[in-house]
């Protein structure tokens, strides 16, 4: 310290001299420290000619008050040779000084230097300036927010033609500010249900994502489970997807390879009375009697003329009013509102019933051959299944494992009789076996039974119906691969068969056979349940949607990807779970 830098008179208290030297404030030169200039905000990698972004920020370090007010000024180098554009000398503000429009005008390695008058200059770390932007990437890719007033920062990045990637100063807007609004700095914000492609534009060049309110906001009415895939109908018409969307199954209006866990509406603004899940495509009937269909259409399973897929409803060919309508495999049918039968897809073991089998593509609606007045119809693998007005059960295709049910195993292009005189109220075959509830709540099921899906205490195939272990009394059975699940007559979900990803619901996954039917755990009251290939989800008398099993692609809705569930799991985005 110098002698001369305070001066004590004689006599003054300790303190007095204590106060003074707190007081008193050092200078660079108080303790031999230089003064000089450091990038507080480091350039970053943009393309030539956009302005670097975020701001390039210089501080004075180590300097006095007069000093650190001195003019600050930049310069570039670099072996590219490129210029320096915008403003390059700035004076500081409280000992920083900020640069926000620096540019430079060609692709290279750079550095830049910071002098000022009264200091030590300061370099910055290397950046790069790519070639110009040729593409703009936004991430997360189709991003589902849940609940109104949910945010979720999005992310931009720019890419060369040399694929180099690099940041800048996007330019963000929004599709539909009612539904989704998005801030300069790419967070976006659910304002209402819908979607909203959010768009981030760099260099003249712009990129977007798509992004989804997706909380149902209604009571779920009714689900069904595919493949892969779920999709369900609340109260209003609306009808949600969630899982695979591969084939564009979900009617989302986009093809993903990614799993998507949440449900998200179906685009078109069409109401649907029921919506049914098959292995790669959906359809719906509206409350109008309209239906459309979505997803895979490599063998005319849409029935809209084509066999080209769709990622959102298409209307179903021709002027047939239907009641009902249920996706199979490769093929789909359904029952027009005066009982008569119609299916349109593939037919090679005559599963559309039209009396022979066929390698064609029936691109639309065909009836059913043999006249009958059906109350509704379940499409399966290669087999139908439908339930007359007067309960009779009636199958047609494929017979291999007796899924038909008429006491064979020879495949059947119409419909013929189901074994045993019974009268159901309802039918539902899936992959290769079949399932039905009498008038009076008892359980059947037919065809194959590799592990234990037929619930009769065996694994033993069946050609005709047999009666599922228990005094159970249900009011619907639906059958999935390998397992089968159904609701009694009290709400109770009960299901057998296999369980290697949980989707017997039971609390626990085993590899254990359950030939008989186990509850379901959890305590809840159903109203429905549909079991598909892996997994199972039901509806309560609450119109909660739940669902249990295999989650590999997200079909379980729980929004969280890969995690298999072996207990019931409230679907994520609804009202009141």
């Amino acid at each position: 310290m110098s002698r001369n830098r305070m001066r004590i008179a004689v006599g003054t208290s300790l303190l007095t001299v204590l106060i003074a030297a707190c007081k008193w404030a050092p200078f660079a030169g108080d303790w031999n420290l230089t003064a000089y200039l450091e990038f507080v905000g480091q350039p970053t990698a943009v393309p030539a000619g956009v302005t670097i972004f975020p701001s390039v920020v210089v501080r004075f370090v180590y300097s006095d008050s007069s000093c650190s007010q001195q003019l600050v000024t930049l310069t570039l180098s670099g072996a590219a040779g490129g210029t320096l554009g915008g403003t390059a000398a700035q004076v500081p503000v409280n000992g920083s000084a900020t640069f926000a429009d620096l540019s430079v005008d060609r692709p290279g390695t750079y550095a830049l230097t910071a002098t000022a008058a009264c200091v030590k200059s300061g370099s910055s770390q290397p950046f790069t300036i790519t070639g110009p932007v040729v593409s703009v990437g936004v991430e997360p890719p189709s991003p589902g927010l849940t609940t109104l007033g949910a945010t979720l920062q999005l992310a931009a990045y720019g890419r060369d033609a040399a694929n180099i990637a690099s940041g800048g100063r996007f330019t963000w807007t929004s599709s539909d500010t009612t539904k989704v609004q998005v801030s300069t700095g790419g967070l976006v914000t659910a304002v209402a249900y819908g979607s909203a492609t959010v768009a981030a534009a760099l260099g003249g060049v712009s990129g977007s994502t798509l992004v989804r309110v997706a909380l149902m906001p209604g009571a779920v009415a009714s689900l069904d489970v595919g493949i892969n895939h779920t999709c369900g109908v609340i109260s209003g018409g609306a009808a949600y997807c969630w899982g695979d969307n591969s084939s564009g199954q979900l009617g989302i209006g986009a093809v993903g390879p990614l799993p998507i866990g949440t449900p998200l509406a179906v685009t078109g603004g069409v109401l649907f009375a029921s919506a049914s899940a098959g292995f790669g495509h959906t359809c719906g009937v509206t409350v109008g009697g309209r239906t459309y269909c979505w997803g895979n259409n490599y063998l005319a399973q849409l029935g809209n003329g084509t066999t080209t897929n769709q990622s959102a409803p298409t209307a179903v060919a021709g002027s047939l009013s239907f009641a009902a309508v249920s996706a199979g495999f490769y093929h789909t049918c359904a029952v027009t509102s005066g009982g008569a039968a119609y299916c349109w897809g593939a037919n090679p073991l005559g599963q559309l019933g039209i009396g022979s089998a066929d390698q064609l593509h029936h691109t639309a609606p065909i009836a059913v051959a043999g006249g009958l007045t059906l109350a509704s119809v379940s499409a399966g693998y290669n087999q139908t299944c439908a339930v007359t007005t007067g309960g009779a059960a009636y199958c047609w295709g494929d017979n291999t494992y007796g899924q038909i049910g008429d006491g064979s195993q020879t495949s059947r292009p119409s419909p013929v009789a189901v074994a045993g005189g019974l009268t159901f109220a309802s039918l539902s075959t899936f992959v290769n076996h079949t399932c039905g509830v009498t008038a009076g709540g008892r359980a059947y099921c037919w065809g194959y039974n590799s592990n234990g899906q037929l619930g009769d205490g065996t694994m033993t195939n069946r050609s005709a119906p047999v009666a599922v272990t228990g005094n159970l009394s249900f009011v619907a059975v639906s059958g999935g691969l390998y397992h089968t699940c159904g609701v009694t007559t009290g709400g109770a979900a009960y299901c057998w068969g296999a369980n290697s990803f949980g989707q017997l619901g039971i609390g626990a996954v085993d590899q254990a056979l359950h030939t008989a039917p186990v509850a379901v755990g959890g305590g809840l009251t159903f109203a429905s349940v549909s079991a598909g290939y892996y997994h199972t989800c039901g509806v309560t008398t609450g119109g909660v949607a739940y669902c249990w099993g295999d989650n590999t692609s997200g079909q379980l809705g729980t929004a969280a990807a890969a995690f298999n569930s072996a207990v019931p799991v409230a679907v994520a985005g609804q009202a009141s779970p």
